[in-house]
């Protein structure tokens, strides 16, 4: 493994431990709030803002996104992507040794994939890997506006057909990963800094229909499925916008087999199925 691998390995471990935690650490936060709602913006921000809680979280997850910012310019966006969708196994775990909640079978089961899926991984490595291009700026561009244009369905009519919590889950989860891929594009160089605005956007509305989402459903219901979606879709994309290349013979499927675990372990984990939502609040 050359370094420059090992240190997007090492940063995005930091990264998703950081994210996860701060995802744990705002849904705790606002479940003891007012309720949140976009007919109030600035009331809701310094309500979250006040909570030392919340703004602990916030702070914790933003030194999480740098790291993952960083750990681009030193690696393949699917690799770093791949390493952070096992993070949704340490959000299980903080959810049922911090908080005291009883996981059910299929969460269990997430968490070994995950686990698994990051060992089968860190084997892969062992043959390198070949990061592809910036990709074409109108390419990337329809990636985000069809995303968003998705987040802005499942923020709608999606939340009376899902699980609380889970269809503001899957629209935050899709503008994260539009501000993921409008990263990658923005570190590329050249004009690329103009997608700076875009993923600040993306970013900032997944925000916000993260935090609307913590006062509907269970952490796992909203960030699981957040995360299930700004995980898996960054790694598609890593591939066949940016011309992410995996080593040959063996260790090559076996980089595809752990991209696959992870996935499905971040889906397990994710699912609604077996979970308590909580009441929604607000409107």
């Amino acid at each position: 493994m050359n370094w420059r691998l090992a240190l997007a390995l090492v940063l995005a471990l930091a990264s998703t431990g950081a994210l996860n935690w701060g995802y744990f650490a705002q849904h705790e936060a606002d479940a003891s709030l007012p309720p949140l709602s976009l007919r109030h913006p600035l009331r809701s921000l310094f309500s979250l803002l006040a909570n030392r809680l919340w703004l602990a979280g916030f702070l914790v997850m933003v030194g999480g996104w740098a790291f993952y910012v960083v750990a681009l310019r030193f690696g393949p966006l699917s690799l770093v992507q791949a390493v952070s969708a096992g993070g949704i196994g340490l959000l299980a775990l903080l959810v049922r040794r911090v908080a005291h909640v009883q996981l059910a079978w299929h969460e269990w089961l997430g968490v070994g994939l995950a686990t698994g899926g990051l060992a089968l991984l860190a084997v892969s490595l062992a043959g390198g890997s070949k990061s592809g291009g910036s990709g074409h700026w109108t390419t990337v561009a329809l990636w985000v506006v069809v995303a968003a244009a998705v987040a802005c369905l499942a923020a709608g009519f999606g939340r009376s057909a899902l699980a609380p919590g889970a269809g503001l889950g899957v629209a935050a989860g899709l503008l994260f990963a539009a501000g993921d891929i409008a990263t990658k594009a923005a570190v590329g160089g050249g004009t690329r800094p103009a997608f700076l605005p875009v993923l600040l956007s993306c970013q900032l509305l997944g925000f916000v229909f993260l935090q609307l989402g913590f006062q509907r459903g269970s952490v796992i219901a909203t960030a699981g499925v957040a995360t299930l979606f700004t995980n898996a879709l960054p790694i598609a994309a890593g591939v066949f916008v940016f011309g992410d290349l995996v080593p040959g013979g063996a260790l090559g499927v076996l980089r595809i087999a752990a991209f696959v675990v992870v996935t499905a372990g971040a889906g397990l984990l994710a699912s609604p199925e077996g979970s308590k939502p909580e009441p929604a609040t607000g409107s």
